[in-house]
């Protein structure tokens, strides 16, 4: 019992604290880092060793049981690159090509979400009102019924 009291006003200097709005995501700071070429090259090195992850894929199980059989001892080792590697020999090098190549469109990519950064954050601003004015409308879930 004493320690529920200890930490009685504890509780209350944490409810204001709780009870205020969230504060706005930093929109300046996303769209300095959204328009820094540095993060197009880290985005585009990440993409690089995903390719190089998704590529190690067992996918060989998979069709035999859509096919609803149990997967040969070749099938258990086939991985999304030897499908790739099926139609085109130079498959893995021809992709990290067309990955390393991509910079320049991630850039701009990523251009165009900082520019447009403003206008979605007011888009969830005045989403955010509308919901809260609807809500404040809604019945009391508490209140008798007739």
């Amino acid at each position: 019992m004493s320690a529920r009291l200890a930490f009685a006003p504890l509780l209350m200097l944490a409810a204001p604290a709780m009870a205020e709005p969230a504060a706005p995501p930093p929109t300046a700071e996303i769209q300095r880092a959204l328009n820094d070429p540095a993060m197009a090259d880290r985005l585009t090195n990440v993409m690089q060793v995903l390719s190089k992850t998704f590529l190690e894929l067992p996918v060989g199980q998979v069709q035999a049981a859509l096919e609803g059989r149990a997967p040969t001892a070749a099938e258990k080792r086939l991985t999304v690159r030897d499908l790739g590697r099926r139609e085109d020999p130079n498959f893995d090098r021809n992709l990290q090509r067309q990955i390393a190549q991509s910079g320049p469109m991630v850039q701009r990519s990523m251009k165009a979400m900082a520019d447009a950064l403003p206008a979605m954050m007011k888009g969830f601003e005045d989403a955010g009102e509308a919901l809260e004015r609807a809500s404040t409308s809604l019945p009391d879930p508490t209140y008798p019924k007739r």
